[in-house]
């Protein structure tokens, strides 16, 4: 790769065969890795035989700021960085949004190697006849904040997909 890209990359959501070759090529041969969980990507770069070396930095929504201008610095000097999230695609319910914004801003190219999809892998298994929805996210954890926001998706006419903690269900 020449010149300065950040990648976002989309990372399996369960099953270590969905990776592609292209999310594969990306790891590989990308100056950093940024990654919300350190601990969790080491261990899909050693299963999938990627080296980490010294490329891989936290970058979690405690440390999304300032982790980002450092890494819009590292790209403004010529590097290629990668942002994986624990699982899915980085800025969908998760951290990245202030690095592709700060990275737009300096006109740096921001790409996307897609991966497994969640949202529409609910949807296909759904059931539901599908040409409309809205998604929603995580709700609130509880409270009055967490009622509003149910009472307002009942009366929605699309299909409504929710992310919720498996530790929460």
């Amino acid at each position: 790769m020449n010149g300065p890209l950040l990648a976002l990359v989309g990372t399996p959501i369960g099953n270590l065969s969905d990776v592609s070759e292209r999310v594969i090529h990306i790891l590989t041969t990308v100056d950093v890795i940024a990654a919300e969980d350190t601990r969790r990507t080491r261990a899909l770069l050693s299963a999938l035989d990627i080296p980490a070396g010294q490329r891989l930095f936290a970058l979690h929504k405690h440390t999304e700021r300032t982790v980002s201008r450092a890494l819009i610095e590292r790209l403004r000097a010529g590097a290629t960085v990668a942002y994986v999230t624990d699982a899915g695609m980085p800025t969908i319910s998760d951290p990245g949004f202030e690095l592709v914004r700060l990275a737009t801003e300096a006109d740096i190219p921001v790409t996307v190697i897609p991966g497994p999809d969640s949202i529409t892998t609910a949807l296909a298994l759904s059931g539901f006849h599908v040409d409309r929805f809205v998604f929603e996210g995580f709700l609130p954890r509880k409270g009055a904040d967490r009622k509003k926001r149910l009472a307002a998706i009942a009366v929605e006419a699309s299909t409504v997909v929710i992310f919720e903690s498996p530790h929460r269900v």
